[in-house]
């Protein structure tokens, strides 16, 4: 009986298993962790970095990405100022794809429960309803990482990213992964997004250390109805 507590408390606890306890990263402190972009064949198309910083009781939040391929340029650069809850009150967006420039901003009132949207060319503004405690797409990543560090997975939930959107977390259990030559058991998340007139998945591996590094990202490349393969970035150490 005892052998069989033991087995069942292992299973329970997979996601906060292993995990080692040196209190570094977020949300112990700032990060900056970089990432390399690459095609499904392995070539390096670009860089990403991913930012956390303290600001008093709020988080600062960054996400850049740099590179693409021949004919289509890509700089995108994504900021978010979150709660200690890691509830947003604002979240900025700026791309560059190719010939295509862009970007808004959006600001959260809490008392009011409404979200305004500002496009940084001078289009206009627009309000929308949201919950109490909405979080952006950044801040909800970071939520997702605080979590599993307490051997939880992220509930679903409705994020900003322009629009509103919706995300749901599945734990799929360990998998091994080369990190800079070694093999390391990450666990894996599949993220399933619904928006106004799209459905997409991805998948994140994240260590098994305090702070939950994001070690692997993978991008789904769709055309019309297929799928073409999976961008992947994954974090340079």
């Amino acid at each position: 009986m005892k052998l069989l507590n033991a087995f069942i408390g292992t299973l329970l606890c997979l996601p906060c298993f292993a995990v080692d306890n040196t209190l570094t990263g977020f949300p112990f402190g700032s990060e900056d962790l970089a990432y390399r972009v690459n095609l499904p064949t392995g070539q390096k198309i670009g860089n990403g970095h991913l930012r956390a910083a303290k600001s008093g009781k709020d988080w600062k939040f960054e996400f850049s990405l740099d590179g693409g391929v021949p004919g289509l340029g890509i700089d995108d650069t994504y900021k978010s100022v979150s709660s200690g809850e890691l509830c947003s009150s604002e979240f900025s967006k700026r791309f560059v794809h190719g010939k295509r420039k862009g970007g808004e901003v959006e600001t959260i009132d809490r008392a009011l429960a409404t979200a305004t949207r500002s496009t940084i060319n001078g289009g206009g503004k627009s309000d929308f309803p949201v919950a109490d405690c909405t979080r952006d797409a950044l801040g909800l990543l970071f939520f997702a990482r605080r979590e599993l560090g307490q051997g939880r997975v992220a509930s679903g939930q409705q994020f900003l990213f322009g629009n509103l959107y919706r995300a749901d977390n599945v734990y799929t259990g360990p998998e091994t992964i080369q990190v800079a030559g070694q093999s390391v058991v990450t666990d894996r998340l599949v993220v399933n997004l619904k928006g106004p007139s799209s459905t997409r998945q991805f998948e994140i591996l994240f260590a098994r250390d305090a702070a939950r590094t994001p070690l692997l990202f993978r991008v789904p490349i769709m055309q019309g109805t297929g799928q073409m393969g999976k961008f992947t970035m994954e974090l340079v150490r």
